[in-house]
């Protein structure tokens, strides 16, 4: 039986052992957060660590933490009406871009009269000029949200962006579900980040909203009190344990993903020699040191499935459709045709054994793709 190879971290890294020892205990602990009991402070106590760990990361206090089911729900947070900075008038527009997460783009609590959606470059990335444009347009407070590194390309944005938009008054929002641990955290100065920690070996079912001082964000679910009112809901304990122990693995180390890096600039360099007519999405830009996004020629339905029965998983892009291929957003709004579009395949890996895995991924490319474009 051929090993299975997983090319799919940007959807989900696999569990690390230590995330799922960690949930594992927590599940067999037992106890709610908010008991006052020897197990309820047992729970309490793995949930106000994770939150200063990640509070630490970014330089911010443990009460600008909030636990959150995920990423989605993070930007839904985020991305409301009523957020405001240091006490100034509470935000009334959106200003995005053409190829963030449908999370985003669906405007979260804003009515889409109130939504301005940026257009990018053939880089995929938002020139400066248009997003001051943009601010200058309409007086009324903003909140400018632009994703740190895109899901499907890998293609980072300028922190100089958010800085632009603070100078102008604006409250700043970044999507970092993909750059959490893979870039370091000043690449995100951002007043409210998203992270999930699937997407760094922690079991799914936990992300967080993070908060700079002096920001405040209106409850999106009220209940019981919970994480300090600001999210209603029993924390999911056995999560963040994992998420706690993910954060110490090599997925969360910036560091760690160097050599990726370099796997894979060497992995697309091959790609290029074997297939000279192949498009690499996003190379002239900054990006992730683990994702390349290209097409060669041959419909992407059938060349995953291909992949997939040569025991390789990968995708064609982002994988919150409900497993359809479809054509990608992300590179409609970059300027690529439809035909190419649908031919787009996205590997992406660990930190770990990435040289060996791409040159796997690379004979089975010439052994699925060439009889499809013969």
């Amino acid at each position: 039986m051929v090993e299975r190879l997983y090319l799919d971290w940007n959807a989900s890294a696999p569990t690390c052992p230590a995330a799922r020892e960690a949930a594992i205990a927590a599940l067999l602990a037992g106890g709610n957060a908010s008991s006052v009991h020897a197990e309820g402070r047992a729970s309490r106590g793995i949930v106000e660590t994770t939150r200063r760990a990640i509070g630490q990361r970014f330089g911010v206090s443990h009460e600008g933490v909030t636990f959150t089911s995920g990423g989605t729900e993070a930007n839904v947070m985020a991305l409301r009406p009523g957020v405001t900075r240091d006490g100034t008038a509470p935000v009334e527009r959106l200003i995005t871009a053409a190829t963030e997460h449908p999370a985003v783009l669906a405007g979260a609590g804003f009515h889409p009269h109130d939504v301005t959606v940026l257009p990018v470059d053939s880089d995929g990335r938002v020139r400066p000029e248009r997003l001051d444009a943009a601010l200058n347009a309409d007086p009324r407070p903003a909140l400018v949200s632009l994703m740190a590194a895109n899901n499907e390309t890998g293609i980072l944005t300028d922190p100089a962006l958010f800085t632009l938009a603070r100078e102008r008054g604006a409250v700043t929002h970044t999507d970092a579900v993909q750059a959490f641990g893979r870039v370091p955290e000043a690449a995100m100065p951002a007043d409210l980040v998203t992270v999930s920690g699937h997407k760094i070996g922690a079991p799914p079912g936990v992300g967080a909203l993070i908060r700079r001082a002096g920001v405040t964000v209106p409850p999106l679910i009220r209940g019981g009190g919970q994480e300090r009112g600001a999210r209603g809901g029993t924390e999911n304990v056995p999560a963040i344990a994992g998420l706690a122990a993910a954060l110490e693995g090599p997925a969360a180390d910036p560091l760690a993903w160097r050599d990726t890096e370099a796997a894979r600039n060497a992995f697309e360099a091959s790609l290029l020699e074997k297939f000279p007519e192949a498009t690499i999405f996003g190379r002239a830009a900054p990006r992730l040191p683990n994702t390349s996004l290209f097409a060669l020629g041959a419909p992407a339905e059938l060349a995953l499935i291909g992949l997939d029965l040569a025991g390789i998983a990968v995708s064609s892009g982002s994988a919150c459709s409900s497993g359809k291929v479809s054509v990608s957003h992300v590179l409609i709004a970059m300027g690529v045709s439809d035909a190419v579009a649908r031919c787009a395949i996205r590997a992406s890996v660990g930190p770990l054994g990435a040289e060996r895995a791409f040159e796997r991924f690379l004979v089975a490319l010439g052994e699925v793709i060439v009889p499809m474009t013969r």
